[in-house]
């Protein structure tokens, strides 16, 4: 069968990127540049960048042109290496067009603002006041009725979730946690000492009598949980478990430290915990998912006499949120581009969730229909880490239960994160996922 041209471009271009002869920043010819170059028609040197992009090899930039991206982004110190040309869906890093141009118009409204000058000062621990009052009106839209003064910003849920532990909580505290939950949540426990005690988890949520029967045995200092948009299971807990779950954390004196960080998600989701326990909840949430995880902003919301310990936190590990990021945030926050981009996140999510359904269609799962995840439970026999290989050398990188794992036994899963390649390669690698967990089960 006749490969077409603009295809035969396409993977010239994609190897040049992904061994680095290309790098990073790298402006790539014009549309009709390498159309004449390539012998090509203009409409087909567009699909040819249209294809690149959903790769996530390059960006466009209205009026400025086609720039390489840097493929390193999403690497960590805790990350699992990934092939540079591996399709990801063991990390989600979801995005919309435009993220690019709307930075862009707001560098250049601050640009001209008044207080240019201000933003390269040092700036209350807490986050400034403007800042914080925006953070305040977003989350009453979300339900949560709080004012100024018991937000503080940070950098990044995160940093959220590490100024809170570190604030409330001491080497060798007992903290209740799924039994797979966010790996952020084990790595910041294990850095600090803390004692993980694992709760185990159902279709609908965490076993709420056995954290009761936990706190009944063990002094329990806090709760780690994430009621809305459970990551990676999904789940959205009901009014009466929220209840439940607020009633056993008051009798037993413990800290809730709420996680809402893939919330926005869920419509019509009960009130969070804080609403329901403002006494003793820690709410924890930015725009890292919702915006973009290049934007390490995020936010707390604290009692009031927890307040000055998370703002000691922010001062011994960051001083403060930088200014000009906070900036950019209120203004998105304030003028509806979070909510604009929420909206278009939540419609995406389920795009890609009923597209893996199609695809893996007769596999067990379990997920939400808005969530930018897929739990995928296998078989007893199956060997999750013979799955991953193969599927590595087929150039697709998946995640097994262990990052998720607070018990010695880990579960038989994979997680699928859908949100960070463009739907045609998203297709070809969940079909790849069926392919070699279907072969696994008769191996």
């Amino acid at each position: 069968m006749r490969v077409p041209k603009y295809k035969t471009v396409v993977d010239a271009f994609a190897a040049k990127i992904r061994g680095g002869q290309w790098p990073a920043g790298t402006r790539l010819p014009t549309h009709r540049r390498l159309a004449a170059d390539e012998g090509i028609a203009v409409v087909t040197a567009s699909r040819v960048y249209a294809e690149l992009e959903a790769m996530g090899l390059v960006s466009g930039e209205q009026g400025r042109g086609t720039f390489v991206r840097d493929l390193a982004a999403g690497e960590g110190a805790d990350e699992r290496a990934v092939a540079a040309d591996a399709v990801d869906l063991s990390f989600n890093s979801p995005a919309v067009p435009g993220q690019a141009d709307l930075l862009r118009e707001a560098l250049r409204d601050l640009a001209t603002a008044g207080d240019l000058d201000a933003l390269l000062r040092y700036q209350p621990h807490r986050g400034r006041a403007e800042d914080r009052a925006a953070v305040a009106r977003h989350l009453r839209r979300r339900g949560l009725d709080v004012g100024r003064e018991r937000v503080l910003i940070v950098d990044g849920a995160q940093h959220g979730l590490a100024v809170t532990a570190m604030a409330l909580l001491s080497p060798g505290d007992v903290v209740a946690v799924d039994a797979l939950t966010y790996p952020g949540f084990r790595v910041l426990a294990r850095t600090l000492g803390l004692d993980l005690a694992p709760l185990p988890v159902t279709d609908e949520g965490p076993d709420l009598d056995e954290l009761d029967r936990l706190c009944r045995r063990r002094r329990v200092r806090a709760v780690y949980a994430m009621p809305t948009l459970h990551n990676p299971l999904g789940w959205v807990l009901s009014a009466g478990q929220r209840t439940r779950l607020v009633e056993i954390a008051r009798r037993h004196g413990v800290t809730i430290i709420e996680d809402a960080s893939y919330a926005y998600l869920a419509e019509d989701a009960p009130p969070p915990l804080a609403v329901l326990a403002p006494e003793t909840t820690v709410y924890v949430s930015g725009l890292s998912k919702n915006v973009a995880t290049g934007l390490r902003v995020g936010f707390a919301v604290a009692p009031p006499e927890l307040v000055p310990a998370l703002e000691s936190a922010i001062r011994a590990t960051t001083w403060n949120t930088p200014a000009l990021t906070a900036a950019i945030a209120r203004r998105w926050l304030d003028d509806g581009t979070v909510e604009r981009l929420e909206a278009r996140k939540r419609d995406d999510a389920r795009g890609r969730q009923a597209l893996a359904s199609e695809v893996l269609a007769g596999l067990p799962w379990i997920g939400h229909p808005s969530s930018y995840f897929r739990w995928l439970p296998l078989a007893r026999d199956s060997r999750p880490d013979r799955i991953v290989a193969a599927l590595a050398r087929r150039r697709v990188a998946v995640a097994t239960a262990e990052p998720f794992a607070t018990t010695p036994a880990v579960p038989q899963a994979l997680r699928l994160a859908l949100g960070s390649v463009g739907h045609a390669e998203l297709r070809d690698a969940l079909a790849a996922v069926r392919d070699e967990v279907e072969r696994d089960v008769f191996r």
